[in-house]
């Protein structure tokens, strides 16, 4: 019988394995392909993406999905494509650069993190959101990869004590 063996890879390591595969499989990929995982995801799947070998030979899974419930409007694969483009784009350039990349672990769960990276995209002067997460919790099986819109909101300037709130 096998049995799990727990290890772990350095943040940047897995940051950088987690972008190429994003960029494999949704904007290196045929486009039927990356829609179809798009579709799925759309639908609330997990979808798998890979398999990957690790340095001592065993496999991990890896799993994909995306939590769009923040997206404002209707998330259609142009606009999902061109917000994964910019968060690849900001990802690499912040791996390139040797930042340090701040990192959000869920309270409940500390396998569950998010990387302090967006990709931020406009449509209709209305901004979007993207960050990647993961999930690597032994009851999966897997490493879910998760990427989520957020509440562009709560990134916007916000007034000074006293001040009125700018008019538009």
């Amino acid at each position: 019988m096998a049995q799990d063996q727990t290890q772990t890879i350095p943040r940047d390591k897995f940051l950088t394995m987690s972008v190429n595969l994003l960029y494999k499989a949704f904007l290196e990929s045929r486009r039927t392909e990356a829609k179809n995982v798009f579709r799925d995801m759309l639908a609330g799947k997990s979808v798998h993406l890979t398999n990957v070998q690790m340095e001592d030979k065993s496999q991990v899974r890896f799993d994909i999905a995306l939590d769009h419930s923040e997206y404002p409007g209707k998330l259609n694969f142009g606009g999902f494509r061109a917000s994964l483009a910019m968060l690849i784009s900001q990802l690499s350039e912040a791996l390139r650069a040797e930042q340090d990349i701040k990192v959000f672990t869920a309270e409940e769960n500390p396998d569950v993190i998010i990387f302090g990276v967006t990709g931020v995209t406009y449509e209709d002067d209305q901004a979007s959101v993207l960050v990647l997460g993961a999930d690597s919790s032994e009851s999966r099986g897997a490493i879910e990869l998760r990427l989520q819109y957020l509440d562009p909101a709560q990134f916007a300037p916000q007034p000074a004590a006293g001040e009125e709130p700018a008019q538009a």
